[in-house]
C-alpha cells in the first residue's frame, strides 16, 4: 500500500475508533442496552488496533537494519536536532496520523472513565435501604389479590387472607398475612401486638424470616403460623415470635388502622425488616 492511501486508512481507522468511543459514551448516558454499548466499545478498540497494524506495516521501516554505533559523544548540533525531532513527534509520522491517534486515544480514555461515575453517583437506593423498606406506607389501604378492599366488620372470626397495599398487588415484599382472631383471644395478645391491631385483626409479613418462603398455614387452635418449607412456627399472640424451627426473628407486624371510609389501612411500615435474616444489612 502506498504511503498516501495508507495514511488515509490509518486516519480513518483512528477517527472511527474515536467515533465509536463517543458513541459508547452517548449510549451509556441514555441507558442503552449492554449489547449495543459492548459493540461500540469493541468497535473502538478494533479500529484502534487496525490503525496501529496498518501503521506498523506501511509507515514504519521494514526489515532488519544494522547500524554502526556512532561515537559516544554527540556533537551539540546532533543533540539539538534529536531534541527537536522528539518535540515535533518525528518527521516520519504524518501530522494527520498523529492527530487522529491522539483523538482516538482521548475518546477511548473517556469511554473507560465515564462509566466510573456509576461507582460515585449511584442512581438507585443502596441495598440496605431497599431491604429495610417495602411498598407499605401510612394510609395505604389493604387489598386482596382479587382487588377487594377490606372493612373490619366483613371479616369473620378465624379468617386468614393474603393482602397487599392498594395498587401494589405484585409486590412480593409487601405480601401480608391478615388474621381475624376470635374475641376470646384478644385479651391474650401481648401489649405490643395489640397496639398495632384493630378489633382483633392482626397482620404480619408473609415472608418467613428464615429463608423467605411464604408463611401460609394458620392453626387457629394454637394461634400459630407455620412455614411449610422448613417448619418454622410463629406465635401470633406474641407478635409472631418464632417458637420452633430455624427462624430466629419474628415476622414483622404491620400496624393497622381504619380510614374515614371504614376500610383497613396501614399505619406505617412493617415493624422490622421483612424476609430472611441473611438479607439483613450490617
Amino acid at each position: 500500500m502506498r504511503r498516501g492511501p495508507a495514511e488515509a486508512w490509518i486516519a480513518g481507522a483512528f477517527l472511527g475508533a474515536a467515533a465509536c468511543a463517543l458513541g459508547f459514551i452517548a449510549a451509556y448516558v441514555v441507558g442503552s442496552s449492554p449489547q449495543w454499548m459492548g459493540s461500540l466499545l469493541a468497535g473502538a478498540f478494533g479500529l484502534l488496533a487496525l490503525g496501529l497494524v496498518v501503521w506498523s506495516r506501511t509507515l514504519l521501516p521494514q526489515g532488519t537494519y544494522v547500524e554502526e554505533r556512532p561515537p559516544m559523544a554527540s556533537a551539540p548540533a546532533a543533540q539539538d536536532s534529536f531534541v527537536d525531532t522528539l518535540e515535533r513527534g518525528g518527521s516520519g509520522t504524518p501530522g494527520v496520523v498523529r492527530r487522529t491517534l491522539l483523538l482516538a486515544g482521548l475518546g477511548i480514555g473517556a469511554a473507560l472513565v465515564v462509566p466510573l461515575r456509576s461507582l460515585l453517583l449511584p442512581r438507585s437506593e443502596p441495598p440496605g435501604y431497599a431491604l429495610r423498606h417495602s411498598p407499605w406506607e401510612r394510609g395505604a389501604r389493604v387489598m386482596t389479590r382479587a382487588g377487594d378492599l377490606i372493612r373490619p366488620d366483613e371479616l369473620a372470626s378465624g379468617t386468614e387472607l393474603t393482602v397487599f397495599p392498594e395498587g401494589e398487588l405484585r409486590a412480593d415484599d409487601a405480601s401480608t398475612v391478615l388474621l381475624r382472631l376470635p374475641p376470646e383471644d384478644i385479651p391474650l395478645l401481648s401489649e405490643e401486638t395489640a397496639r398495632f391491631a384493630v378489633d382483633g385483626i392482626v397482620a404480619f409479613s408473609k415472608l418467613c424470616t428464615h429463608a423467605g418462603c411464604p408463611v401460609g398455614l394458620y392453626e387457629q387452635a394454637t394461634r400459630q403460623l407455620f412455614c411449610p418449607c422448613h417448619q418454622s412456627v410463629f406465635d401470633v399472640l406474641r407478635g409472631a415470635e418464632p417458637t420452633a424451627g430455624p427462624a430466629v426473628r419474628p415476622l414483622p407486624q404491620l400496624p393497622l388502622g381504619v380510614d374515614d371510609a371504614g376500610y383497613l389501612v396501614a399505619r406505617g411500615e412493617f415493624r422490622g425488616q421483612v424476609g430472611p435474616t441473611f438479607w439483613r444489612p450490617a
